[in-house]
């Protein structure tokens, strides 16, 4: 399998990336032209790449089946993720993976679909991790601090996206998911619910905390 890219498609992925990233710092500092510069590191990791690695998931898995997939930006949706941004809340519908085949199977297009939420969940965790082990350091170096802030940042937008896109509706992964196999949506969508509600009702500084303290 080469696990390549054409030309417009790195376009896509590098606009997609930017406004994506310039709509959530906009949603959390407004205008604040200080506070966006401020905030722009910790959201360009911690949601930049979140969206771009649960892209990139579906693509890998798409092409381990061996079919052309190549992720395609919606530019009305990055426009409506740069409008909703001043409201405090970006609905982000930026782009998608568009699988160049004439007939691929409900199973198939399941685990294209699941791979996307996975990969968001396996980031998730990763940042978690990451903020755990530095943690004891915050104190003493502002690099440590910068990284705990995008790690924490970045467990909770993943486990959100993660969530969020397995609900079985209409254009998002769930929908697909669940007709291909009940029981791995069952499975994947309690995971990252449970992720997600971790996040928002204990937050993801306290469950450093709470891993720390047990090791």
């Amino acid at each position: 399998m080469i696990f390549s890219y054409t030309k417009n498609e790195i376009r896509d992925l590098i606009i997609a990336f930017i406004v994506i990233t310039i709509a959530f710092a906009v949603s959390n500092v407004g205008l604040s032209i200080y506070g966006f510069i401020s905030i722009l590191p910790i959201v360009m990791v911690g949601v930049g790449v979140g969206f771009m690695y649960r892209e990139l998931g579906h693509k890998y898995v798409a092409m381990k089946y061996g079919y052309m997939a190549e992720f395609k930006m919606y530019p009305i949706g990055l426009l409506i993720a740069l409008a909703t941004a001043f409201i405090g809340w970006v609905f982000a519908a930026a782009g998608a993976v568009k699988i160049h085949a004439d007939n691929i199977s409900e199973e198939i297009t399941g685990k294209i679909s699941v791979a996307g939420p996975m990969a968001n969940m396996s980031l998730a965790i990763i940042f978690l991790l990451i903020a755990a082990l530095v943690y004891p350091y915050t104190a003493y170096s502002r690099l440590f601090e910068l990284t705990y802030l995008i790690s924490t940042v970045g467990f909770s937008v993943n486990s959100f996206l993660a969530a969020f896109n397995l609900f079985p509706v209409y254009t998002l992964d769930g929908l697909n998911v669940i007709k291909w196999n009940k029981g791995v949506w069952f499975i994947t969508f309690v995971l990252a619910i449970t992720m997600m509600l971790l996040s928002i009702f204990i937050g993801a500084e306290n469950m450093v905390r709470l891993i720390v303290d047990l090791v």
